[in-house]
């Protein structure tokens, strides 16, 4: 039973993320939902208590999406050029092959709904800066480099960064892509991130 719970919850979320995706702009209502997922407004709410319920599932989904791999990256690869180069294109990437979730990065979908929410959303942000910040003070200690604008503004250069490009992408209406021309970008961008110490 709870197994059936389980998946009538992920249906729920995906449906959500494909509306977010397919109705750039449009606010989404509940009733409109349970008519794409196919169940009553009721049903809808036996799994989620309330909109806002559903938006932290998705938000939930990103920050595991994205901090696990993170994690991963900042274990695996030692090198620090290589390890800001993974970290940013991990999000780009994820941002791009989940266009709907970028209307909730860009707090676009996030309008007239709970201040909790765009919290949650900022937090995302800011662990993502921060890790970039841990990332570069490591590099210091053990290749021998510093940002060449300091850690701080370093980091959240390369935040905004991201934040532009996914922004960019939702107002165009996921016509241009966040890795679009990225690689020449990251290219000139290594060459002037980080100095010899």
């Amino acid at each position: 039973m709870s197994n059936k719970k389980n998946d009538r919850r992920t249906q729920i979320l995906q449906a959500l993320a494909q509306m977010l995706e397919s109705s750039p702009g449009a606010r989404i209502t509940t009733a409109a939902l349970a008519k794409q997922v196919g169940v009553s407004e009721a049903a809808l709410y036996r799994h989620f208590p309330s909109k806002a319920k559903m938006f932290e599932g998705l938000i939930e989904f990103i920050e595991e999406s994205l901090f696990t791999r993170i994690n991963r990256i900042v274990q695996e690869e030692s090198n620090v050029i290589t390890r800001i180069e993974m970290i940013v294109t991990l999000v780009l990437g994820f941002a791009e092959q989940n266009p709907g979730m970028c209307r909730l990065l860009t707090a676009d979908a996030l309008a007239g709904e709970t201040e909790r929410l765009r919290v949650r959303i900022t937090q995302v942000f800011d662990r993502i800066e921060t890790q970039l910040k841990q990332v570069m003070r490591e590099a210091d200690l053990k290749q021998g480099l510093r940002p060449a604008m300091g850690v701080a503004p370093c980091a959240n250069f390369l935040i905004a960064i991201i934040e532009g490009k996914i922004r960019h992408y939702v107002r165009s209406e996921f016509k241009v892509k966040p890795m679009e021309i990225w690689q020449e970008q990251w290219t000139v961008l290594a060459q002037n991130l980080m100095l010899n110490r």
